[in-house]
């Protein structure tokens, strides 16, 4: 399949908006704006179960952190969300409307908790056990990964300024996570989560070449029967075709 090189808004110029997408907007926006006014009332503790923190979930067994920290953002200020959200829009819609809404998903939290789950090894390993991670920024890097293995001469712009070819963009951005997770244990921002998202992309997207498809056997079945079909058709011209033995009634 042949992909253009002009870049285009997937969520906007589509003209098409995503199930999965908006809502997924929708709810990120939504739990922003009330964990924004919850720290503004001194309530901002309700949604510290929510976050993953490494103790928690290896301690406390508070394994729905994995998925809930990708749905809070840091609510001191707005790149965070702003970026992720952007990008959610700019890249997922053309993913989404590529893959459709199911397969989407799965790749959307298989990216996110695969994430969380290299946040919480790595931390543990460094003995950060009580830090708090939030923001669904592995599964966004996952999603950028994805764009650029599907659409890698799509032309897209770097920092919203610079044109570049998706695939670089995606070896840019992964070479900056790489370099900013080398001593970044406890900078507040988790670059192993990033790291993480496209691991587990990667693995995804790789893993499809060698996945067993079932309708893969069905169609060579049906095409096995249509071929034999086929056969027993052309024995049966050529012994009509044919001289008739005299004897044969």
């Amino acid at each position: 399949m042949r992909y253009g090189t002009r870049y285009r808004f997937g969520g906007f110029g589509s003209g098409y908006f995503p199930y999965a997408v908006k809502w997924l907007l929708i709810v990120n926006i939504a739990l922003f704006v009330l964990y924004f006014f919850a720290v503004r009332m001194g309530l901002g503790s309700l949604f510290k179960m929510f976050a993953l923190t490494p103790r928690a979930v290896l301690e406390h067994f508070a394994v729905w952190q994995l998925a809930t920290y990708m749905f809070l953002h840091d609510p001191l200020g707005f790149g965070h969300i702003l970026f992720n959200m952007l990008a959610l829009w700019m890249f997922g819609a053309d993913l989404e409307n590529t893959w459709g809404t199911r397969r989407f998903l799965n790749y959307y939290f298989l990216c996110g908790i695969g994430a969380g789950i290299c946040d919480v090894i790595v931390s543990s390993l460094a003995g950060v056990m009580s830090t708090s991670t939030i923001g669904a920024s592995g599964a966004i890097y996952g999603l950028l990964l994805a764009y650029g293995v599907l659409y890698p001469d799509r032309t897209v712009l770097f920092s919203f300024l610079f044109p570049i070819k998706a695939k670089y963009f995606v070896m840019i951005i992964g070479a900056i996570a790489f370099l900013s997770s080398l001593g970044s244990m406890g900078s507040g921002v988790s670059h192993v989560a990033h790291l993480g998202g496209m691991l587990f992309g990667y693995i995804y997207l790789k893993g499809r070449f060698f996945r067993i498809d079932l309708g893969y056997f069905q169609r060579e079945y049906h095409a096995w029967r249509v071929r034999r079909a086929r056969r027993k058709f052309e024995v049966y011209m050529r012994k009509r075709n044919s001289p008739r033995d005299p004897w044969v009634q």
